[in-house]
């Protein structure tokens, strides 16, 4: 396999944009299906848990390999595409996240009635995280209210000012009818029963002035995002040749420099095969990509590898799924060197080795056995024992640990217990192998009630867990209601003299420790910092006393819940030649801190969520009087097409079942999203319920 004709792209949108239904064109035309599964339908062969069928959304990535036939550089060429279709739904940037970290391209689409909407806004952030070039595709041209100049406006205002039309639309909503390419000035239909055929025309003599216009500024933008040799030639002769702009936007795009927006409507079979050639035309093969980089475990240093069957082998495990008839799958992306299925592989995380069982390709859920994994391609491995999310894969004799991948941390929880005796064995099994595919997901047992506590990223992804649970493993369970995750911290700096003395007859404890508390700026976390001097505390016992400060910010002085944003000075303390320990100095330390903490002016935080919601006119004051009454602070408010926008900080405790609420309110025709924003200080009423809330508790 020639790996210039590799595409490794993922599909990231907005919920409700039309990644599914486009995925599922692309799968067609590519001819790996041979029927289009419609999503409304329940019928999408990437969504194929039946979770995403009944409720319409995709809760998981799904990979998939397919070829395309087009032209490349005016060649004739099959180019492989690996397929990744990743979730909309805030709940899960999970998935969408740990898909970005391994993909060379990316395709985002929107719908075209709405332009950029919040979640398209997260997407495409994550995507710049991870530095992946990618394309626009707006959507549903076909819709009310599809208009592709105020979606390319809204994507200049809100995400970037570099992204350039290569495509105009012929009509709109109802008569949205062909496709203008820019690139080869000529007007282009679909026919067929499902718009298989492409037809070139010439463009319309009522378009001409447009499409000179929207040329020359794609011109323009080609030549500022290419190299200088391209710029030079654009600035001397005023125009490019077909290739040379050709040239200038894939040097753009590879270089992150130019984002070009295509149009279409995937439910009308219209656009998608342009899409597909624009794939294959700007976004980079795993040789465009620069080198990927990690760490040596042995020596500590930094060390590339690139993308050839040659090096030693580089590969990072993104994803695990647990398959009912061969157990775990591990997907993995080979970045060098060659993944041979019998062969030895380390895991630079545990330093064990892992010998590789069976390779599988994947489309969905069906599988198809491979030897070997090739630099620069995704596959996935069955019977791997201990390799979990963002672990690096790599040859013995020359171990490399890639870049991890880091996940938000969960806002919100609730209790579980299994309905019967039988459950409850079942139940631990079923968690532990959610939690190994699902890094967002927590479990933990809370020691005073004895119960199991899930916590997750909002109520939709502990919602779609119970669900698993009981479907795919057969546990019956009961919940309590959603708790959101409050934290604690402090307001003042103190100082604090902690002294642990106990006497039992023969060897005592003795640990002594001064210390100050500073408060720290909200996300900053906990920050430890040594200042004693001249042996007051020997310095074995200095790393007892960081774990005691930890253990004893686990729980907080208001209401027992963990404490963040706190920096710990030690300053001095003193020893016994006989009783000091490394638990007297442990026991001490949590002891102090608890105690300096109840001084430092503590508070209670709470998670606050960014929500953006979409609604008629007729319902704006209904909404916005609702958030204030929810105690949301109101940021912003706007029009999109004929709908009126309102921003709004509010807190996670009060937006629990508002999804129902604000159907009811506006007739079922507003939406929102929303997304963990920061933690805030609870006003003193509202922490004063949490807190007998805790004490009726336990």
């Amino acid at each position: 396999m020639d790996l210039k004709n590799v595409r490794n792209i993922g599909i990231i949108a907005h919920i409700d944009a039309g990644k599914t239904t486009t995925s599922e064109r692309i799968l067609f035309y590519t001819g790996k299906n041979y029927k289009i599964g419609e999503v409304h339908e329940g019928e999408a062969t990437m969504d194929w848990m039946e979770q995403e069928r009944e409720r319409g959304i995709t809760i998981t990535s799904a990979a998939t390999q397919c070829m395309w036939k087009s032209k490349f550089k005016g060649v004739d060429t099959t180019t492989v595409i690996n397929l990744i279709d990743t979730p909309g739904h805030v709940d899960f940037t999970a998935e969408v996240e740990r898909s970005l970290r391994v993909l060379d391209g990316g395709v985002a689409v929107f719908d075209g009635s709405q332009g950029v909407e919040p979640q398209s806004e997260t997407v495409w952030r994550q995507a710049d995280k991870y530095a992946v070039p990618r394309l626009a595709f707006v959507n549903k041209m076909d819709k009310i209210g599809g208009d592709f100049y105020m979606s390319l406006q809204s994507i200049h205002e809100r995400l970037s000012k570099n992204a350039v039309a290569i495509q105009l639309p012929v009509g709109a909503e109802s008569d949205f009818k062909a496709i203008i390419d820019l690139i080869n000035e000529e007007m282009v239909t679909f026919e067929g029963e499902h718009g298989e055929k492409h037809v070139h025309h010439p463009v319309p003599d009522d378009m001409k002035e447009e499409v000179k216009k929207y040329r020359a500024i794609m011109m323009e933008k080609a030549a500022e995002g290419a190299g200088e040799e391209l710029m030079d030639k654009f600035l001397t002769n005023g125009t490019l040749t077909k290739e040379e702009l050709l040239d200038a936007l894939r040097q753009g795009t590879v270089a992150g420099k130019t984002f070009p927006v295509l149009c279409g409507s995937s439910l009308k079979n219209m656009g998608v095969q342009l899409v597909l050639d624009a794939v294959v035309n700007f976004l980079p093969n795993p040789f465009d990509a620069p080198p990927v980089k990690g760490v040596n475990p042995d020596t500590d240093k930094e060390e590339e590898r690139k993308p050839d069957n040659n090096e030693p082998l580089a590969a990072l495990a993104f994803k695990i799924a647990t398959d009912p008839f061969v157990g775990r799958l591990i997907f993995v992306r080979v970045y060098s060197g060659v993944l041979k299925s019998g062969s030895y592989v380390v895991n630079t995380r545990t330093g064990n080795k892992e010998r590789i069982g069976r390779l599988v390709r994947l489309h969905a859920n069906n599988r198809t056995e491979i030897d070997q994994i090739e630099a620069g391609d995704i596959g996935a491995v069955i019977g791997l024992k201990d390799t979990r999310t963002g672990d690096s894969l790599s040859a013995e004799d020359h171990p490399i640990r890639l870049e991890s991948i880091t996940f938000a941390e969960p806002v919100i929880s609730l209790a579980i217990e299994p309905k019967t005796k039988a459950d409850q064995e079942k139940m631990g099994m079923a968690l532990q192998k959610l939690v190994e595919e699902d890094p967002t997901l927590r479990v933990r047992s809370d020691e005073e009630t004895g119960q199991t506590i899930l916590a997750g990223m909002g109520e939709l992804h502990l919602d779609i867990i119970m669900d698993r649970m009981r479907r795919e493993f057969k546990v019956e369970s009961n919940s309590g209601k959603p708790q959101v995750a409050y934290r604690e911290t402090i307001q003042k700096s103190v100082d604090h003299e902690e002294k642990y003395i106990k006497q039992t007859g023969g060897r005592g404890q003795y640990g002594h420790v001064l210390f100050t508390v500073y408060p720290q700026e909200p996300g900053k976390g906990y920050e430890f910092e040594n200042s004693v001097v001249g042996g007051r505390i020997p310095r074995e016992f200095i790393s007892p006393c960081d774990k005691g400060f930890q253990e004893g910010l686990s729980r907080g002085v208001v209401a027992g819940f963990p404490m963040v944003d706190i920096k710990v000075e030690l300053t001095d303390g003193s020893s016994h030649d006989v009783d000091s320990s490394e638990m007297a100095y442990k026991i001490c330390s949590s002891i102090g801190i608890q105690a300096a903490c109840r001084k430092a002016e503590p508070v209670l935080l709470e998670p606050i969520m960014k929500v953006e919601i979409v609604c008629p006119e007729d319902y704006f004051g209904d909404v916005m009087g609702d958030i204030s009454a929810r105690r949301g602070l109101i940021k912003d408010t706007g029009s999109r097409g004929m709908a009126k926008t309102v921003l709004a900080d509010v807190p996670l405790a009060a937006m629990f079942g508002y999804a129902t609420e604000l159907r009811s309110m506006s007739q079922g025709r507003a939406s929102y999203s929303m997304e963990p924003s920061h933690y805030a200080k609870v006003s003193k009423n509202v922490a004063d319920e949490v807190i007998a809330a805790r004490q009726g508790g336990k």
